[in-house]
């Protein structure tokens, strides 16, 4: 059966745009040795061998931190199979979608040497249109997180269908959150005419109705925006 990671390339996604050029995924943990003859089946048999290992090389871990580098680097290496599909964030709140397609490598001498090929797909997910479990599980602690769980969800954001958080009853409002966004655009028109902070605020005001909760209606999205006196003297300050 298939499954999804998220994979972390480097601290802060520091490595992901060589990474997306060069095709690959990967991970370090300073074990500076090829693995091929070294990944068993079951992490756990790994972690036994590995563990000192890199205790030897991190002498202020713990043996649980040293178990959780030794399966991050197992699970990288070994346990993420060739047709899994991984989620890899790029620094700046997307996530660019690979399939895995080669087994182990090893390449010394270069960042993340214990790696997998991938073949990177012309899809990027934002941060923003996952839901709040899914967005928990890809943001949890660690260089990788198995979230094969929302696979479904997954899908149906590679796919493009994702679905407006904002709501509303009007059978004639085909995109909420398009509606939304006309009118609060419409309301800054009329209280400032400057064109200026029209085209300014388009990108600032379509990201923060997206990001609304699925929670509020149409009618209260555009209460708060009416009321908020704050954000029109923010918009009113970039002219």
């Amino acid at each position: 059966m298939k499954s999804y990671y998220r994979v972390m390339l480097g601290k802060k996604s520091i490595f992901a745009e060589t990474c997306f050029n060069e095709g690959f995924i990967g991970a370090d943990f300073e074990i500076n040795q090829d693995l091929s003859n070294d990944l068993p089946e079951n992490w756990r048999d790994f972690n036994a061998k590995f563990r000192n290992i890199y205790l030897s090389n991190h002498p202020g871990k713990t043996n649980v931190g040293a178990g959780l580098a030794c399966g991050f680097l197992w699970t990288v290496s070994k346990g993420i199979k060739i047709g899994d599909t991984v989620l890899c964030p790029d620094g700046f709140g997307a996530y660019h979608v690979g399939l895995v397609t080669g087994n182990y490598q090893y390449v010394p001498g270069s960042i993340l040497p214990h790696r997998r090929s991938v073949r990177w797909e012309n899809k990027h997910i934002q941060r923003e249109q996952m839901s709040d479990a899914l967005k928990n599980s890809t943001g949890s602690i660690g260089t990788l997180s198995n979230i094969s769980s929302y696979a479904a969800e997954i899908e149906s954001l590679i796919a493009g269908e994702y679905k407006s958080p904002i709501t509303s009853t009007d059978p004639n409002i085909e995109d909420p959150s398009e509606f939304a966004l006309e009118i609060i655009l419409k309301i800054f028109w009329l209280k400032t005419g400057n064109k200026l902070i029209l085209v300014k605020s388009l990108i600032f005001m379509k990201k923060m109705v997206n990001s609304l909760a699925s929670s509020i209606n149409l009618t209260l999205v555009l209460w708060i925006f009416w009321q908020s006196k704050k954000i029109s003297r923010n918009f009113l300050s970039l002219s």
